[in-house]
């Protein structure tokens, strides 16, 4: 059994905390970080006028124990990491080197934030589909950050199945666009986004092929905005996560706003401001190809402790995979 698994590690940076960390200068191989000094102060990059911080201590050391000891998958897709770097040194730092191959490439985000892979197995092939455009916006990226193609290979170098990995757009809408239409178009941008995955797969596989799909979707499984990416050459994909075990319990309500999620197919958690009552959303999902539809086991979420998450504002979620 392989154990496949996906988490949102919510803004793994490698940026130092100026507030917090301005004492503490890196030495020579500093994850990726280049400090300059003038006039004694640090240059640091910003976005949308906000200092951009490292990853809190005690969070980092959260989703690490998370990974090593309660989700321990074999592969592993992340999201919202900065780069490789980072990555790596998550990896040594946090995970006991859990992982001896790992796949990143630079994606389109803003805010520098990226989708990967981590593996205890080899892997092969590399796809970046970074520069991917849809034909309603042919002069535009479609991906905010990536759909990022790799083969996972058994120790003789043998193919086992191919692991796409996704963040799409999600719904924030800044501040100073209109609310209405800003949310039409991030639907939008998610349903070209949805489009582009299933041509795309259409086309990299094979009926008979062995894939999985996963990532943070920033929409449910029953979205009309994903649902053109449940389709790949006219085969439905499958829903690994319908009705996942957890962990432990989800902590009960607390706000008096109502009753808890009514499934255990969540992964995120919304609570509106005012009277509405908190939801809960599938936004990490793992689709299979028809190849796998009887050859997974144990979908599971690690549910979280507290109502903002632990370490990150999504729970991990795996399967286990009979190859």
């Amino acid at each position: 059994m392989i154990r496949v698994g996906t988490f949102n590690l919510n803004n793994l940076f490698s940026r130092y905390n100026f507030e917090a960390e301005i004492a503490a200068i890196p030495g020579e191989d500093p994850g990726g970080i280049a400090l300059t000094f003038e006039s004694s102060q640090v240059k640091v990059r910003t976005f949308m006028g906000r200092l951009v911080k490292a990853k809190k201590q005690d969070d980092t050391v959260e989703i690490g124990r998370r990974i090593v000891e309660v989700m321990n998958a074999d592969v592993l897709a992340v999201q919202e990491v900065e780069h490789i770097e980072i990555l790596k040194q998550f990896n040594q730092e946090y995970l006991q080197n859990l992982y001896p191959y790992i796949a990143l490439v630079e994606g389109n985000d803003q805010r520098l934030i990226d989708v990967g892979i981590m593996s205890k197995l080899p892997i092969g092939t590399i796809i970046s589909h970074q520069t991917a455009t849809h034909p309603e916006k042919p002069d535009e990226r479609v991906f905010s950050r990536d759909l990022l193609q790799v083969e996972i290979l058994d120790h003789n170098r043998k193919k086992l199945f191919t692991l796409y990995n996704t963040h799409l757009k999600s719904h924030y809408v800044p501040y100073w666009e209109d609310p209405i239409q800003g949310a039409l178009e991030a639907n939008n941008r998610r349903r070209r986004q949805a489009e582009t995955i299933s041509r795309i797969i259409s086309h990299m596989e094979r009926p008979n092929s062995k894939f999985v799909l996963t990532g943070d979707m920033n929409d449910g499984p029953d979205s009309q905005f994903l649902s053109p990416m449940f389709t790949a050459d006219k085969q439905q994909l499958v829903n690994a996560l319908q009705n996942p075990a957890e962990t432990r319990p989800p902590k009960a309500e607390s706000t008096g706003q109502g009753p808890g999620p009514q499934t255990t197919a969540w992964t995120h958690r919304f609570n509106p401001p005012g009277p509405p009552l908190p939801e809960y959303r599938l936004f990490d999902q793992i689709w299979l190809s028809p190849a796998l539809a009887n050859r997974f086991a144990n979908p599971t979420i690690d549910r979280r402790t507290k109502h903002g998450g632990d370490g990150s504002d999504h729970d991990p979620a795996w399967i286990d995979l009979d190859l």
